[in-house]
């Protein structure tokens, strides 16, 4: 049970509902998540706004899946890997690519440097390098991918610490965590 009250689209303010009624024409239903958000106006403008600006960037949909189930993983959100895995394959990521991303890999050169330095920026709270950087660049990623890589990390660490904290239940098919069999060093991770 969610530890916040999930706003009822059709009996909620004025403002709510019309941002609540653009994410159900998005997805053809509200999820629960955005149920939960719509407590603070605010966030939920910032929430949906960050997802409509980063749908239409330069990465594409299928590596924003994709880095948004590595870091679902790695922040243990069951919500948010059940969701991004669904969205993934609506954005044509194979189950074996989302799998592979789930664990923070990738058999593409630059889907790999890109969920890498995603879940360095998220393990070691931005504490890059030059190096880090500039392994982005040896792939072909510029300043505007690297920054949006970035953006997209903030994104699914507020939609993740949003589901995990607020116990949202999820209302995509379940997705199971990877078992954790130890601390990760997602620092080194390749």
């Amino acid at each position: 049970m969610s530890r916040v009250q999930l706003i009822d689209p059709a009996h909620t303010t004025p403002d709510r509902q019309a941002m609540l009624e653009q994410i159900h024409k998005a997805f053809g239903a509200t999820p629960n998540m955005f149920k939960a958000v719509a407590n603070s106006p605010a966030a939920l403008k910032s929430m949906w706004g960050s997802f409509g600006a980063l749908g239409s960037g330069v990465l594409g949909a299928k590596l924003g899946e994709q880095i948004a189930v590595a870091i679902a993983e790695h922040n243990r959100c069951e919500y948010c890997l059940a969701a991004h895995t669904v969205l993934g394959k609506g954005a044509g990521v194979s189950a074996e690519e989302m799998s592979a991303a789930q664990a923070g890999r990738s058999t593409d050169p630059k889907t790999a440097a890109a969920l890498a330095f995603a879940l360095k920026v998220v393990s070691g709270r931005a504490q890059l390098t030059n190096d880090d950087v500039a392994q982005l660049r040896n792939v072909g990623f510029g300043d505007e991918h690297i920054v949006e890589i970035l953006a997209h990390v903030a994104l699914n660490i507020f939609t993740n610490y949003v589901n995990v904290a607020f116990d949202v239940p999820a209302d995509f098919p379940k997705v199971p965590l990877n078992p954790v069999t130890s601390h990760k060093d997602w620092a080194t991770a390749g």
